[in-house]
């Protein structure tokens, strides 16, 4: 049923694949088989690895019934339908890969509440949540939530009948749109676990542990969830006995942001010393981590990289569900992560935090919002509206001023952005040869856009690199791609290639970010090693402005600014031998007008006071380590 008092009550609350083994068909030779050659100099794909369907509990009760067969119609260039009503489509081309990655906990339990021939049906909470009484829509939905926070099974309630089927459909379906060589899909799904760290005063609020769950090739019958227990060290060790049993996996954290100092604490989850066995078991389980989606980007923040310029980027600090803010000075944010994991390796002789980069979506419609000029925000009917979201003033006024914005647009809605994409380099495209390019880290994130990023390092590299037409064999001969590590004692050499989306702005700078520690402090710099516009970084590693425009009265950006391309060598002038370090780059394109912008010049408005009216879309390669030779 349509539940129109959804967005009034309830918002507060907010496989087999093919086998291996000797004597069967491989993905990989399937693909061979269908046209795509495996390129040893590997191709870029983008995907998206974090997507909601009905069967998550927060999707369905905001009136979203897509499918997992849905998202990848949509992926593959589909048109679907939002919760209210209008066409979802992709601006740009196909994706090249996406799993469908629900909430584990309670799969698919609000569809069968709301089928009138189930027993779940019959029960009071079912009646509530699809009645028509606010507070009793509330309630419901929040006993759910709170039950798949806390890892409960309520009795009565939960039926792992009913997890296990509609598990057994995500990954059929994952099978049924898989073809090898031009469209990949994984079954996937969300590991919900969240944990209580403010006290009642601030009602309930929670650091964020979410995890997504992605399958190499076959699953088992029945996914890890909070239910089984909300500890993310036991969602390792029944991955290591899924590798084990045949079923390879790796878990991917999202929004560290709001995780409240939880997602890369340094200690336990029950409060003992990180230990090397601690750090290689979560490293074996969990090599990426995702730097930018829909709640915003993990990266950094201002508080902890005030000399870094671009910093304040897309910044959502609210706790889920919650108008408290997360903390910005424990454990939330990547950057620190790795200053802390170079540390850590000096302690105790491993680094639980050496991550590699993606980005997805989170959408909960089925469809990623990627574009800034076509935004439909994350969860369905309570923010698919620009006057919902805060991007429009509301009822119908063409003036900000004397607006009160509604607290669930102005805290959650609003900040939310249009982000972003997974990339891969892979020899092809099929589940094997992305799954072990994730694995080795060969991965980096985007904010929506499609920029093309090489990124490699090596000790024998110079200039002259740049214009030999064997580059890239030779830099994956004599170094090491994004996500590697360069043992040795010399300065190491980078090499930096980023192509823009047609799609979308030129480039305007690369940067290289650093991070070391020094006598037990932990350093960072951002370095400008490639400016647009024939610039060149100054003495204090700084490109010039190049100038580049946003006409606000019709999003219109610069014509004759910035770059195609921009591709340099670049070499370490602060290098010391001895000093471990990671070096990570970012490509800044030039400015565009954000997603509210263009909201409000549809509707013949000026933009929210309250949010910035441009952004700069951007990629981040996973690091490269260098790890100095006793």
């Amino acid at each position: 049923m349509t539940h129109k008092f959804l967005a009034i009550a309830v918002t507060a609350s907010i496989v087999s694949g093919c086998s291996t083994e000797t004597g069967e068909t491989t993905e990989t030779e399937i693909a061979q088989a269908q046209g795509e050659e495996a390129n040893p100099d590997r191709n870029v794909y983008f995907g998206d690895l974090h997507i909601h369907t009905k069967n998550s509990f927060d999707a369905y009760i905001f009136n979203v019934r897509t499918t997992p067969d849905d998202a990848y119609e949509f992926g593959q260039g589909g048109t679907i339908k939002h919760p209210l009503g209008y066409d979802l489509k992709l601006e740009g081309p196909p994706l090249d890969f996406m799993a469908v990655t629900d909430h584990a906990a309670y799969l698919g339990h609000l569809e069968a509440m709301n089928s009138p021939d189930t027993k779940l049906s019959k029960l009071d909470m079912a009646k509530d949540m699809f009645s028509t009484d606010p507070e009793k829509i509330m309630s419901a939905f929040q006993l759910i939530g709170g039950a798949v926070r806390d890892g409960k099974k309520m009795d009565g309630v939960y039926d792992p009948a009913i997890v296990g089927n509609v598990w057994k459909q995500t990954v059929a379906s994952a099978d049924k749109y898989n073809q090898p060589g031009k469209f990949t899909t994984f079954a996937a799904y969300e590991y919900t676990a969240t944990r209580v760290t403010r006290g009642k005063d601030s009602g309930f609020a929670g650091g964020n542990l979410h995890r997504n769950v992605i399958f190499r090739g076959s699953a088992p019958d029945m996914p890890f969830a909070t239910i089984d227990s909300p500890n993310p060290e036991d969602l390792w060790t029944w991955m290591d006995d899924q590798r084990e049993a045949g079923n390879d996996v790796m878990s991917i954290p999202h929004n560290s942001n709001v995780s409240d100092g939880e997602m890369f604490k340094l200690e336990t989850y029950d409060g003992q010393p990180l230990t090397k066995a601690y750090a290689d078991k979560r490293m074996r389980n969990e090599p990426l981590v995702e730097i930018s989606q829909v709640k915003g980007t993990s990266e950094t923040h201002p508080s902890l990289s005030p000399n870094d310029e671009w910093a304040d980027f897309e910044i959502y600090d609210k706790l889920l569900s919650s108008m408290v803010t997360s903390k910005t000075n424990t454990g939330d944010y990547i950057r620190q992560a790795i200053a802390n994991g170079l540390k850590l390796t000096m302690e105790i002789g491993a680094d639980p935090f050496h991550f590699g980069f993606i980005g997805s979506s989170d959408t909960h419609v089925a469809g990623g919002s990627f574009d800034e000029k076509n935004f439909w925000s994350k969860i369905g009917i309570v923010d698919g509206s620009p006057e919902a979201r805060g991007s429009i003033p509301p009822g119908g006024k063409k003036s900000w001023e004397g607006v009160t914005v509604d607290p669930r647009a102005a805290n959650w809605f609003s900040r939310w952005s249009a982000s972003g994409y997974a990339a891969v380099w892979a020899e092809q495209n099929s589940r094997e040869a992305i799954f072990d390019a994730m694995r080795r880290k060969e991965t980096y994130a985007t904010t929506g856009t499609r920029i093309k990023l090489r990124f490699f390092g090596g000790f024998g590299f110079d200039a002259a690199m740049l214009d030999d037409p064997e580059m890239v064999s030779k830099a994956y001969k004599n170094g090491v791609p994004m996500g590697g590590d360069l043992v040795g004692n010399k300065a190491p050499g980078f090499i930096i290639w980023a192509m823009r989306d047609a799609m979308s702005a030129p480039l305007q700078r690369v940067q290289i970010i650093k991070v070391w520690t020094d006598g037990g402090e932990a350093k960072e710099k951002v370095f400008d090693v490639a400016c647009s516009d024939g610039g060149s970084p100054d003495a204090k590693f700084r490109c010039p402005d190049n100038d580049a425009k946003v006409d606000l009265s019709n999003c219109s950006i610069s014509s004759d600014k910035g770059a195609p391309e921009l591709k340099t060598f670049w070499r370490d002038p602060e290098h010391k031998n001895g000093q471990r370090a990671s070096y990570y780059v970012r490509v800044l394109e030039n400015p565009v007008c954000r997603w509210s912008t263009w909201d409000a010049l549809r509707a013949g408005v000026s933009p929210n006071p309250a949010l910035q009216k441009t952004i700069q879309e951007r990629a981040w390669s996973s690091p490269i380590w260098y790890v100095p030779t006793a």
